[in-house]
């Protein structure tokens, strides 16, 4: 309970001091004066090379027990993306955090890049409990996951069947399986979806062959006139300076686009089935009231055994 009680406090109190414009106020590229940082790799269970950063409040006893929190960032994104942000924040006020690279994003493994695997996405954090529960200094009893945007489902989806995970915390989270099956508002006919699946199993063929790898629209490149207000919201922070990060070795006008013949994953992708089975470990949803992702926050909340939290 210590993890979920500071958890709502502290992330409130990160926002607040950013200040009011919240569309520039916050600086991704943070860097605390009053946090060690180091960059670690461990194993997940498909023996895959899990990339993170590690970060620890200056000064801290390392002959103490520390709580713990593992943090996953927004889906496409990188964790150098909102995670180091969010860690080096709460890192400030005593907990040892671990930001990581979900497998095919970033520096973690994973060939081809960007594929969807959202159960591997989901053992990614059972990995990162792995590691800090062999370190000496983190509280194993005490170790809590957040999941920022799209790695809210996957921090559930793991949650469900790691109970380590004492405390889960998820902001303007996306149930990825439900954004591909139904789109936002349930938005997305049958026969769109069935459409979907068959242009994925297509050019999955075509890779099979040998032929080029094809993308989904992540954050667009340019903006135009039919830009929608969503997509000038995300163009806002990854095309510009204020959140755009290209990993080593990859091209820019690629980052934010997942594959398209591995869509099929997400489209069977149900985190908030059986979400309830978490309880009585606390679960914190935090979204914005005008948040265009709202309705996933409320209905996992929804669907949630006690405690739980849903903040506005």
């Amino acid at each position: 309970m210590r993890i979920f009680t500071m958890l709502l406090g502290l992330l409130i109190s990160s926002f607040a001091a950013t200040g009011a414009d919240m569309s520039n106020g916050a600086d991704n590229f943070y860097k605390s004066d009053k946090v060690t940082q180091k960059k670690v790799t461990f194993k997940n269970q498909y023996q895959m090379n899990v990339v993170g950063n590690l970060f620890m409040p200056e000064g801290m006893d390392q002959n103490a027990k520390t709580p713990a929190i593992v943090i996953g960032h927004p889906m496409g994104a990188v964790k150098e993306q909102s995670s180091n942000l969010y860690a080096q924040k709460l890192a400030e006020q005593g907990f040892v955090t671990l930001v990581i690279d979900l497998s095919f994003w970033g520096e973690s493994e994973g060939k081809p890049g960007h594929l969807i695997s959202p159960e591997i996405y989901s053992d990614d954090f059972s990995a990162a409990v792995d590691y800090l529960s062999t370190q000496s200094y983190v509280d194993s009893e005490n170790i809590g996951v957040l999941g920022i945007c799209g790695s809210g489902s996957f921090v559930i989806s793991a949650a469900k069947v790691d109970p380590r995970m004492k405390a889960i915390a998820t902001v303007s989270m996306y149930d990825m399986g439900s954004a591909f099956r139904n789109g936002l508002h349930h938005s997305v006919t049958p026969e769109q979806r069935k459409a979907f699946i068959k242009s994925a199993t297509e050019q999955r063929l075509v890779e099979f062959k040998g032929g080029e790898i094809a993308y989904i629209p992540g954050t667009v490149n340019k903006l135009d006139d039919a830009t929608p207000a969503i997509q000038r919201e995300f163009f806002d922070f990854y095309r510009t300076p204020r959140g755009g990060y290209t990993p080593q070795g990859e091209k820019e006008e690629l980052t934010t686009k997942p594959m398209l013949s591995s869509i099929g994953k997400f489209m069977n992708f149900y985190p908030f089935n059986d979400i309830d089975t978490i309880s009585p470990r606390p679960m914190l949803f935090i979204t914005g009231d005008q948040a265009h992702s709202k309705e996933f926050s409320e209905d996992a909340y929804k669907r949630a055994g006690q405690p739980k939290e849903l903040y506005m």
